[in-house]
């Protein structure tokens, strides 16, 4: 899945009301609800993924809950970081079939990768 397929999935899958936010190269997204008092919303969201995002056995980022998707095809996979959400693209999992566990590991996984080695690849923010 090419970045622009990853971004056209995300602006599916965030609800409208929420215009400010940034996704990171493998597929983890933070929405901000007030954007508009960060100074630096790119600064603010490498300092969040560096937190939340890397998955330490036993710690509260190994939680999480999946939700699938209802205007495009995917999960979220949800956990540990207010705000914090990955998406999972079903070419991306080898089963055709996937239940909760498969996608939330593998969302989880996506989540660590971004965590350890953050890179945006794309800033949404609402142009008030």
């Amino acid at each position: 899945m090419t970045n622009s397929e990853m971004i056209e999935h995300v602006k599916l899958a965030i609800n409208p009301k929420f215009q400010d936010w940034v996704l990171f190269k493998n597929g983890t997204y933070i929405i901000f609800d007030h954007a508009d008092t960060i100074k630096d919303i790119h600064a603010e969201a490498i300092k969040q993924m560096k937190e939340f995002g890397p998955v330490l056995a036993g710690g509260p980022a190994g939680d999480f809950n999946t939700i699938t998707l209802k205007h495009t095809e995917g999960w979220i996979v949800a956990g540990h970081g207010y705000g914090m959400y990955t998406y999972v693209n079903p070419i991306e999992i080898e089963n055709n079939t996937p239940n909760d566990l498969e996608i939330g590991l593998f969302g989880r996984s996506k989540r660590d990768l971004d965590g350890k080695q953050p890179q945006i690849i794309y800033t949404n923010r609402n142009n008030k």
